[in-house]
């Protein structure tokens, strides 16, 4: 039987009493036997190591604990207590106590690990074959790549095996297996996820990912799953404009940033820039979407320093006991980048951190007024003998989208959009600055709407979102009625601060504009009137939030800021007036606007 194994549908299946977890777990493991070729779990865990967890299901609430009974799959350089992790070497391998902190908060919300997933060893990779427990196959085409490094906890789930499952992203170990596995794939904003019980490749880059087949899963899982952790120096705490509540299915106009044409490399796929092309199209045409090409080269040029410079070092560190005492227990591709790390000198050390935020900055002010920045997530999908016969080539060319994101402290997602004539997934990848992870997945939802893809690799469609409509928390979109209007003499106060212009439309007909008296500016004044108000014109601009507060507070009496209905229906923040500054004050609310009055002075 092929199940829907989102959230959603695991919990209605329990409180209705079709499924318990003790059968839903007898089934993954059947089901997973079906897949030994695919080399996705170095261990799967059986009954008796499960009975543990299960059997706390019974002092838990299914309506209060968000997670109970759900299953789901963990990369084996990630902790779960009593069970071996390897990270993709046996000689490595070491029996935890505890739980990594991410995964004990999932279990705490009642999730059940179902198992330790096969990776790139020692993270180091992304395409999944190099493993010495085989390549994880493709849950689509079992002659193609999975993507790695966290190869089998993407597979694991689009074959429906969990529910979710935990990976670990450096260079987009948490993005590419998300694109070749038709999944929704979230790279967080490094720090939220604790990395405390993870083996790190690049503990000052890495991160733990989150993948799921929806972006709905995705914040509910991101929602248990992050915290504050004490115990992990690079931990950080969330901002508020990147809580729970910024999450929804994104509304409004959105400014996107997307690579120059001749910049693009799709490495031979015809597949992919197909794909690519028209989804590219579809966005074009949709007025709701600006697409705004910009320079890609401070963002390749960063993505080549992963690699090629000295953050190599820190992969070293991470598994020098064993490099130095044992190197042959290592696979050999692994060994010889790991390798490379141990001459790096401390001058090319800064002299790389140097170059890279010089490019940093070249690459933020690429971004500036867009919402997000919009990429293939993978520009090829390759075989697994193609990775066999140019190893390190082919997985820098894998890369090409991706390793810039966690140089430049950036959070992303992945997400699914596109099924290829061979009936291979095709995803794109939205990232943005650290602390937008929830307006990321909001704009993913939106895609998720607008190109539907199957569910995983079982073939089901994809549940109805259950996201509310919102609009990215990081911007304020702002009504301006009067001097502010663009051009005009207080506009500057805007865009001094940023602020972009976002259209030019009406406010409902029920407000009524008044030229106001004192004040070293000409300036309206609008009220509402229910019964006999006007249709005027207005802007609308977008601020970012943390601006907002300056610009009040230069805003003189009677004028304030309050809610603008517009002529859509939609209710705004914008400038409103007191009643008791229009009282003495000429009526102009008959030229329909502020420059209508002005124009009828010349």
């Amino acid at each position: 039987m092929i199940r829907d194994m989102t959230l959603q549908a695991i919990k209605q299946a329990y409180r209705t009493g079709e499924l318990t977890p003790l059968d839903l777990f007898e089934d993954i493991r059947a089901r997973s036997a079906r897949y030994t070729d695919s080399n996705i779990w170095i261990h799967l865990l059986g009954p008796k190591e499960q009975d543990f967890w299960l059997s706390q299901l019974t002092e838990k609430c299914l309506e209060t604990h968000p997670l109970w009974g759900i299953p789901f799959a963990v990369k084996d350089n990630i902790d779960v207590a009593q069970v071996a992790t390897t990270a993709g070497c046996s000689e490595f391998s070491y029996l935890p106590n505890r739980s990594a902190h991410v995964v004990q908060r999932l279990i705490d919300a009642g999730a059940i690990p179902v198992g330790k997933t096969n990776l790139d060893q020692f993270a180091t990779g992304l395409n999944g074959t190099r493993s010495p427990y085989g390549p994880v196959r493709n849950a689509f085409d079992p002659e193609l790549i999975s993507g790695g490094s966290s190869s089998g906890s993407a597979t694991a789930l689009a074959l429906g095996l969990c529910s979710f499952s935990l990976g670990t992203d450096t260079a987009g170990s948490g993005r590419i297996p998300a694109c070749f596995n038709n999944l929704v794939g979230l790279k967080p904003t490094n720090g939220i996820l604790s990395s405390t019980g993870m083996v790190p490749a690049c503990r000052s880059l890495d991160c733990m990912s989150i993948f799921t087949f929806t972006c709905d899963d995705a914040a509910s899982v991101f929602t248990v799953a992050e915290g504050f952790d004490k115990a992990d120096f690079q931990s950080r705490p969330n901002s508020y404009s990147n809580s729970e509540k910024a999450y929804g299915q994104h509304t409004g106009t959105l400014k996107v940033a997307v690579i120059q044409q001749k910049q693009l490399n799709f490495f031979g796929s015809e597949a992919y820039f197909v794909a690519y092309q028209r989804v590219l199209d579809k966005l074009e045409d949709d007025p709701d979407f600006e697409l705004c090409e910009i320079d890609f080269e401070p963002f390749r040029e960063a993505a080549r320093l992963l690699y090629e410079g000295p953050w190599v070092a820190e992969r070293y560190i991470a598994c020098r006991a064993l490099i130095e005492r044992n190197p042959g227990a290592m696979h050999p591709v692994v060994r010889k980048i790991i390798e490379r790390g141990k001459d790096f000198s401390a001058t090319q050390l800064f002299e790389a951190q140097y170059k890279l935020k010089a490019l940093r900055a070249r690459a933020v002010g690429c971004l500036n007024g867009c919402d997000c920045f919009l990429t293939p997530t993978a520009g090829r999908h390759y075989r697994i003998d193609e990775l066999y016969s140019e190893p390190e080539k082919h997985n820098s060319e894998l890369g090409y989208y991706s390793n810039f994101i966690n140089l430049f402290d950036m959070a992303a997602v992945a997400v699914p959009v596109y099924m290829t004539p061979a009936g291979t997934p095709f995803g794109l990848t939205l990232s943005s600055k650290s602390f937008t992870d929830r307006a990321l997945l909001s704009i993913a939802n939106r895609l998720e709407q607008l190109f539907p893809t199957p569910l995983g690799a079982l073939g089901l469609r994809k549940p109805v979102t259950f996201a509310s409509n919102v609009q990215n928390s990081k911007y304020i979109d702002l009504v301006v009625c009067g001097a502010h209007l663009d051009g005009l003499s207080l506009n500057w106060q805007l865009t001094q601060r940023g602020a972009r212009l976002i259209k030019k439309t009406k406010s409902a007909s029920r407000y009524r504009l008044f030229l106001l008296s004192g004040g070293s500016t000409r300036r309206p004044g609008m009220i509402r009137d229910e019964n006999n108000g006007f249709s005027i014109d207005v802007e609308v601009w977008r601020i970012e939030a943390t601006e907002l507060g300056s610009f009040v507070s230069e805003i003189a009496p009677p004028l304030a800021i309050g809610k603008v209905e517009l002529d859509d229906g939609i209710w705004y923040t914008g400038f409103i007036c007191e009643a008791s500054g229009v009282a003495n004050a000429e009526e102009i609310s008959q030229f329909g606007g502020w420059r209508g009055w002005l124009n009828s002075l010349e």
